[in-house]
């Protein structure tokens, strides 16, 4: 059987082709990106959709919550959970940083659940976190390689790329961090309620959002409310709102080209030195600094 080193480097190989530039690349299949970074990058704001994300070559590291966790050639990472936090890349021009992004499909999840016939997880089980890095395993780096390969043409990533998509996320739900994945569907309680939230709160970030009425939303009191959800992301509920609307606004910044008032009304700012502000102590530059700055890295026209 072929070594990690020879998985890593088909890997490696097969993304210097499909992302030849750095920066994000999004492929044939919906869902499925890819990264390319040449040079290291600080430990700086980024916030991720609930995904499997495989790196190839370089690391990766996310911080939150005073924990650490890194994602390289030998560890890959689970987000249960629309997740902000902090990532710092290792790399360089010679030696890239290459991965793959896999957004994990609820429809999918539970298609697999229903067809695996598992005992669902009980009650009193651990509550599972919504991020979690994991070693990288054979099954999973070859399922990876032949999901890459489909990529290289547009009738095979068409036909065969979405079984091996579905392939992957079984793999993943068998794995040491599959709970995760299982709780975000199946796991009765709090998990469960406060991944509802989340995927609320991320889709419908421009409107006011009440923490009480949240709570009530998810049928708990408000102190259990806070414990849960940030036992679940690390944060308030309060600054994961303002995280998710400050990220929100920079995509749009820098990928719609808009001045930074009229980011901030588009995701509910009511005042615009008020975004500025928390902006700065996000990201840790003004808005137009750090516009300039995601442009100049990542070469955005």
């Amino acid at each position: 059987m072929e070594d990690t080193d020879a998985f890593n480097s088909r890997m490696t190989k097969l993304l210097m082709i499909l992302a030849p530039k750095e920066g994000a690349h999004s492929t044939l299949l919906e869902g499925v990106n890819l990264m390319r970074v040449d040079r290291y990058s600080p430990p700086s704001p980024v916030l991720y959709e609930p995904s499997i994300v495989v790196v190839a070559q370089g690391r990766k590291k996310g911080y939150l919550g005073g924990q650490v966790y890194q994602y390289d050639a030998h560890n890959y990472l689970v987000l249960s959970v629309p997740l902000p936090f902090e990532s710092e890349t290792e790399a360089t021009p010679m030696h890239p940083m290459l991965g793959v992004s896999i957004r994990t499909d609820l429809s999918i999840l539970t298609e697999l659940m229903v067809t695996m016939n598992r005992p669902s997880l009980s009650a009193q089980a651990s509550m599972p976190q919504g991020i979690c890095s994991t070693p990288l395993n054979h099954p999973l780096s070859g399922a990876i390689i032949r999901l890459l390969e489909h990529l290289m043409g547009a009738e095979t990533a068409r036909i065969l790329g979405p079984q091996t998509v579905r392939e992957i996320m079984y793999l993943v739900l068998c794995g040491e961090q599959g709970d995760a994945l299982r709780a975000a569907l199946k796991m009765p309680g709090h998990f469960t309620q406060i991944s509802r939230i989340l995927n609320h709160i991320h889709a419908e970030y421009t409107l006011p959002m009440d923490i009480k009425s949240l709570a009530e939303e998810a049928h708990m009191s408000l102190s259990v409310f806070h414990r849960s959800f940030k036992g679940i992301t690390s944060t308030s509920p309060l600054q994961y709102i303002q995280t998710i609307r400050l990220h929100k606004a920079r995509m749009l910044m820098v990928q719609a080209g808009m001045g930074a008032g009229e980011a901030a009304e588009q995701v509910g700012y009511e005042s615009a030195s008020q975004f500025s502000r928390e902006f700065k102590r996000l990201f840790g530059k003004s808005p137009m600094q750090e516009v300039a700055h995601v442009r100049h890295m990542f070469v955005v026209k």
